[in-house]
Order: C-alpha cells, then sequence, then structure tokens
C-alpha cells in the first residue's frame, strides 16, 4: 500500500510580494527551498492562515537569503502581502518506508528566516 506523507512544511512564512500579472507560481528564498529538502518547480499546496484559502502551485527560486516570499500569477489572488502561509509539500511512500520517514519542518521568524528545524 502506497501512503501520502507530509515530505516538508514551512510555517509561518510572510508573503512579501504579490504580483496577479506574473506566470503563476510561488517564489520562495533559496535558503528556505534547500533546508526544506525542496526543489523549483516541485508542487507545493499553500495553505494562508490569514484568510483561510488553500491552494497549490510550484516553487520557483527567489534570492537566496532575501527571505522573500512572493505570491505570483492566479494565486496572488488568494494572498496578500504580510498574509501569514504554511507551505507544504507531501511525497507517497510505501508502507514499510513510512516507519523510518521524518518531515522537514522549518519554523520561520518574523523575517521569514530559518529559527528551528525540526
Amino acid at each position: 500500500m502506497k501512503r501520502i506523507m507530509l515530505k516538508a512544511k514551512i510555517h509561518p512564512a510572510r508573503v512579501t510580494e504579490t504580483d496577479i500579472n506574473y506566470e503563476g507560481s510561488l517564489s520562495l528564498d533559496e535558503e528556505l527551498i534547500t533546508a526544506a529538502d525542496m526543489l523549483p518547480y516541485e508542487k507545493v499546496h499553500i495553505y494562508n492562515v490569514s484568510n483561510g484559502e488553500r491552494f497549490s502551485t510550484y516553487l520557483i527560486k527567489g534570492e537566496k537569503g532575501s527571505g522573500k516570499v512572493g505570491v505570483f500569477g492566479a494565486a496572488a489572488r488568494r494572498a496578500r502581502v504580510g498574509d501569514t502561509l504554511i507551505i507544504v509539500s507531501y511525497v507517497i511512500l510505501d508502507e514499510e518506508e513510512t516507519e523510518f520517514f521524518m518531515p522537514k519542518i522549518l519554523l520561520l521568524g518574523t523575517d521569514n528566516k530559518i529559527a528551528q528545524i525540526k
């Protein structure tokens, strides 16, 4: 049997920019992408704590060390600058793999810098 498991979680990320006219995606500081074991163009799910919206998109690499979190394209209608987001990715594992699998959990400070990794 296969299981869909949480692979990575970044929380709380604060939106620093939006642009409705950009090609749709989520721009994330490259340091966060690397620390969360995510990849550019990987599908991510976004849970907007500020307004309750939930949507999925893909990652694009943002400027390393910038702390920027950008929501672009149609997704920009679901978030505003200052909103708090939870960003997650999932992985499909065989039943045996779940016994030892642990997701990466990144807790961020108000500047979108890593405060703790669990």
